[in-house]
C-alpha cells in the first residue's frame, strides 16, 4: 500500500454543488473517498491536510509557499509521494517556488487541480487527481520515477518550474513548451524518463526564506522615460525585464542610460523574452549588445513565473547581489537551459 499525502490549498477542484442553493462551496476533503468511490479500488492509504481557510489562489503569497514546503519537510519520511491539489491561476507560480525550497528530492509533489469543480458531470477533477495519484506513487527498482515538483493536467505532466497556464476555458490549460512533457497518460502512464532529474544520493534539504523585491519591467514600444524610472527606482533588489525576441531592446541613448545608473546603484536586472517559445540570446543582435556591456542578466529560457520566484528565492538565500547575479544565470533545479 502507497502512502500519499495530499495538501488541499483551495482551488476549483474541491467544489461541490450546494443543493440548496445552487451554487459551488468547498467540501470537506476528509470525505475524499464519499465523493471518488474510486479511490477504495486503488492501493493508497490517503492523508489530507486541508488548509484553513483555503485559499483562492489569486491570494497565493510567500508565506503560504513556506508553509506548504514546511508541511512536506515535516511528512517526507512517512509518504511516498505528495499531491497538492491548488487553483490553477498562480499554480505555476507555487510550483516553481516549491522546486526551489525544496532541494535534493527523491520523491514526487505534484500540482494539479481542474477547471469544473468535481461536482460537475463533465469534471475534470476526478481524473486529473487520480492520475496525480498514481504519479505520485510511481516506482522503478524501488525509487520514485518522479523525484521533482511537477504539474499534472489533462493527461500531461509538467516539470512544474518549465510550466504556465495559457488557457482559461480549456481543459488543457499548461504549456511547457521550452521543455518535453515528463510524462502522458493514456490507457497506461509514459514516462519520458530521459528527461526526469535525477537526486538519487542527494540530500533533501528544505530551505526557509524568501525575499520578495523583485520587480517586473514589461517593455513595449512607446514606453515612457517616467514609466521605465519609476519601476528601476523602487525599493526592489533585482528586477525582472520582459524584452522583445530573443532578448532584444530599443538601443536609445538614455534608456541604456538609465538601465545602467540601475546596475551600478546595486540592482540585478533580468532579461527574459515576452515570447513563450524561445531563449534570451544576448548580442545575437545589434539591439541587445548594449544590454550585454552594461551588465544584464540572462534568463535564458526560463518562464516569467519562474524568474520572479526563483529570484525571490535566490534574495532569501544571498544577501550578496553577485551571488544572486550569478546563480539565477544557472540551472539549479532543471528550470533553465543555457544556450552559450
Amino acid at each position: 500500500m502507497y502512502n500519499i499525502f495530499i495538501i488541499y490549498t483551495g482551488g476549483t477542484i474541491g467544489m461541490v454543488k450546494d443543493p440548496e442553493t445552487g451554487t459551488f462551496i468547498p467540501f470537506d476533503f476528509e470525505l475524499i473517498e464519499k465523493n471518488l468511490p474510486d479511490l477504495s479500488r486503488l492501493n493508497y492509504k490517503l492523508t489530507v491536510h486541508s488548509f484553513e481557510p483555503i485559499i483562492d489562489s489569486s491570494n497565493m503569497r510567500p508565506s503560504i509557499w513556506l508553509e506548504m514546503a514546511q508541511i512536506i519537510r515535516d511528512n517526507y519520511a512517512h509518504y511516498d509521494g505528495f499531491v497538492i491539489l491548488h487553483g490553477s491561476d498562480t499554480m505555476a507560480y507555487s510550483a516553481s517556488m516549491l522546486s526551489f525550497l525544496l532541494e535534493g528530492l527523491q520523491k514526487p509533489v505534484v500540482f494539479s487541480g481542474s477547471q469544473l469543480p468535481i461536482g460537475e458531470i463533465r469534471t475534470d477533477a476526478r481524473e486529473n487527481l487520480m492520475t496525480a495519484l498514481e504519479i505520485a506513487s510511481g516506482k522503478k527498482d524501488g525509487r520514485s520515477l518522479v523525484q521533482e515538483v511537477c504539474i499534472l493536467f489533462d493527461n500531461k505532466l509538467f516539470r512544474g518550474n518549465r510550466s504556465f497556464k495559457y488557457n482559461s476555458d480549456k481543459f488543457e490549460a499548461f504549456r511547457s513548451p521550452n521543455y518535453p512533457v515528463l510524462a502522458e497518460a493514456g490507457i497506461h502512464i509514459r514516462y519520458n524518463e530521459e528527461v526526469l532529474l535525477d537526486n538519487t544520493d542527494k540530500d533533501f534539504i528544505c530551505h526557509y526564506h524568501i525575499d520578495n523585491r523583485v520587480g517586473v519591467l514589461k517593455l513595449f514600444p512607446g514606453i515612457s522615460a517616467e514609466t521605465i524610472q519609476a519601476v528601476l527606482n523602487s525599493d526592489v533588489r533585482s528586477i525582472v525585464m520582459e524584452t522583445f525576441g530573443s532578448g532584444n531592446t530599443m538601443t536609445d541613448a538614455w534608456f541604456l542610460d538609465l538601465l545602467a545608473d540601475a546596475i551600478k546603484s546595486g540592482k540585478n536586472i533580468l532579461d527574459i523574452s515576452q515570447c513563450k517559445v524561445g531563449s534570451v540570446e544576448l548580442g545575437r543582435y545589434e539591439t541587445s549588445q548594449g544590454l550585454q556591456a552594461i551588465g544584464i542578466l540572462n534568463g535564458y529560457d526560463m518562464t516569467f513565473e519562474t524568474a520572479v520566484t526563483k529570484l525571490m528565492y535566490l534574495q532569501g538565500e544571498f544577501e550578496s547581489q553577485e551571488e544572486v547575479a550569478y546563480w539565477i544565470q544557472q540551472p539549479i533545479r532543471g528550470e533553465l537551459t543555457k544556450n552559450d
